[in-house]
């Protein structure tokens, strides 16, 4: 089995990209970032889905804070509404999250001797950020083939992104289709203080109607 890094964030879209880089033959190792997020909560969920998945999972601590810029990484009130990505980027919008990451799992990649990298970025039910357009992943796999050893040796990497064009309903037939047990998930960008969901912020919009789209109830604990 070839070794596969998956960007891991205990979210209902990477976890459906877990299940889909195991399903493809992989073996995965999970990687999830604490950047400082305000829904820090999502790890805890990453590292009992890891568990419960058999795959292991790196955590690693890299603070977006002192950057800002973001309702997810500072003071800034996370906006309790749906998205419209015709009204331009949200506030939600963390600068460079993407680049960091990827370029996190590309470190891990090439320490761990993998090819692949898994992510979950979807450019159909999304709040408009412009890290996950297909064009960005196509422009970060050529810098991974020039600024790495391996790549410069003849290697190359390869980034998936396998739920880029799907809808968050798709995604969650996908889901359910490989066992994926989505009440472990965590989506919401601004949880209480017990982890449930608020039920407002944009992503949990996204989620919700997700759901109902799909027409699969949503176990997900939301506020009352």
């Amino acid at each position: 089995m070839k070794k596969a890094i998956v960007l891991f964030s205990g979210g209902l879209d990477s976890t459906t990209c877990l299940a889909l880089a195991r399903a493809q033959g992989f073996w995965p190792l999970c990687l999830a970032v604490d950047y400082g997020q305000r829904h820090a909560v999502e790890l805890k969920s990453a590292q009992r889905i890891a568990d419960s998945m058999g795959a292991p999972l790196r955590k690693v601590h890299c603070s977006l804070r002192e950057i800002g810029g973001s309702a997810l990484t500072s003071t800034l009130p996370v906006p309790l509404q749906e998205p419209a990505p015709d009204k331009g980027i949200p506030s939600t919008y963390v600068p460079a999250r993407n680049t960091i990451f990827l370029a996190l799992a590309l470190g891990l990649a090439e320490a761990e001797g993998a090819r692949d990298i898994f992510v979950g970025v979807n450019a159909v039910d999304y709040s408009g950020y412009p890290d996950c357009r297909p064009e960005f992943i196509a422009a970060f796999e050529s810098l991974a083939q020039l600024a790495t050893k391996a790549g410069v040796e003849g290697a190359s990497f390869h980034i998936h992104t396998p739920l880029a064009g799907l809808s968050k309903a798709q995604i969650i037939h996908q889901g359910l289709a490989l066992g994926v047990d989505f009440s472990m998930t965590h989506s919401c960008y601004a949880p209480s203080a017990c982890g449930l969901a608020c039920g407002q912020c944009e992503s949990c919009h996204l989620r919700r109607r997700g759901f109902l789209q799909a027409g699969v109830e949503d176990a997900t604990r939301y506020s009352p």
